[in-house]
């Protein structure tokens, strides 16, 4: 607003203070009434409204009535200051930006049809009213433009601070402890927690946008996961307790390398990551896109557990063979395999090995002369199994 457009009589702005009380409740009982987020705001939340509406106002006309000076912009910033905490205010009450410029919009309207007929009873010129028209609608404008600031100003201090309390929670239940102590800080993070959980691993270079394709129950830790110390990679605790959750949720990580756990009920969602982090230490992902199901590696997971047991379980069970050619000590090895594999039954052998059935029938008797009654042993035949399973 500059010195020369907005220039207003000091005896039009002393009329317009005169009634300055009368307008701002005025103004104030039309949002009231036409907004139906603030119809309830009657009594002693009422008068608070008729106060902060009398505020803007006054602060205006010390603007309007200050205008001549290059300093007028000072007695603005207190408005400023006063509009950006009550945007804070109305994020906090629930409501939305749209209501704040509703109401903002009715309030200015009010006020301009109060402050017009002071003006019209009090022969004010029209040419000087219209001037501080624009003054007005002008200053309406900045002040709700600075309260929307302070409603995003505390919608995001807002969000980072739940994210945060949401993140430590995760933290808790990710060390664990008793459901009903886990149960009750959920509670005053305030989630809802699901049934059951997966834990997710997915690299951070890999998780964008993927907030906006899970459940937003989940919960997320964004860095610093135990277990991957330095690596790049964040985790998700995804509800996983109605149907289809757990298939919808590899659906929406494909193509990005993840890692997913089995289904834990949540406050033991702790062993669903501890689950996923084994299997990404077996498989490895820094290459691979595919998502990568923990529960279709429980063999490898129970067969890898102790390496050197393997491969001391490999050696007794090979040894038989040790003093053959290593390509003849090859084929019965991968013979003996799928004899386990396929039970027995010759021609599903044979397929396995691309060899016919005769072939299959000559190796097995080799094997039978070099293992005895030994492959008739239960025990022999589940320890021959689990040592060439990942053969």
């Amino acid at each position: 607003m500059s010195a020369e457009s907005s220039f207003v009589p000091e005896s039009v702005i002393a009329t317009l203070r005169d009634v300055l009380p009368d307008v701002a409740t005025a103004s104030a009982a039309a949002v009231i009434a036409e907004v139906p987020e603030y119809s309830a705001l009657r009594g002693p939340e009422g008068d608070t409204l008729d106060h902060q509406v009398e505020l803007a106002l006054r602060g205006f006309l010390v603007i309007a009535s200050e205008s001549r000076s290059a300093d007028a912009v000072v007695p603005f910033q207190p408005a400023l200051d006063a509009s950006f905490a009550l945007g804070r205010g109305e994020f906090r009450s629930g409501r939305t930006t749209d209501v704040l410029l509703s109401a903002y919009r009715i309030g200015a309207r009010a006020a301009w049809r109060e402050w017009s007929q002071v003006a019209i009873e009090a022969g004010i010129p029209i040419e000087i009213f219209s001037s501080f028209a624009e003054m007005i609608f002008a200053y309406i404008d900045q002040l709700s433009a600075s309260s929307v600031a302070g409603y995003s100003h505390e919608q995001e201090s807002s969000q980072r601070s739940r994210s945060r309390r949401l993140e430590e929670l995760a933290r808790r239940i990710l060390a664990g402890g008793p459901a009903d102590v886990l149960r009750d800080e959920a509670e005053r993070a305030h989630w809802d927690p699901p049934e059951t959980v997966s834990a997710v691993i997915v690299a951070t270079g890999r998780a964008q946008g993927i907030r906006n394709l899970i459940d937003t129950r989940s919960l997320i830790v964004p860095d610093d996961l135990p277990g991957l110390s330095g690596e790049d990679r964040l985790l998700v605790l995804a509800p996983t307790s109605k149907a289809g959750e757990r298939e919808h949720l590899k659906g929406a990580l494909a193509g990005r390398g993840a890692v997913i756990g089995p289904v834990r009920p949540w406050h033991r969602a702790g062993e669903s990551f501890s689950r996923a982090l084994k299997v990404l230490d077996l498989i490895g992902a820094d290459g691979d896109t595919g998502t990568a199901d923990a529960d279709n590696y429980l063999t490898e997971l129970v067969t890898s557990a102790d390496p050197m047991a393997l491969e001391d379980l490999r050696e007794d069970i090979l040894s038989p063979l040790s003093d053959l050619r290593p390509a003849t000590a090859g084929k019965l090895r991968a013979t003996l395999k799928a004899w386990l594999l396929h039970q027995g039954r010759r021609d599903e052998i044979a397929a396995a090995l691309h060899v016919h059935p005769q072939t299959v029938r000559y190796r097995m008797g080799q094997l039978r002369d070099i293992y005895g009654e030994r492959l008739d042993d239960p025990r022999m035949i589940e320890a021959a199994t689990v040592a060439l399973s990942l053969d």
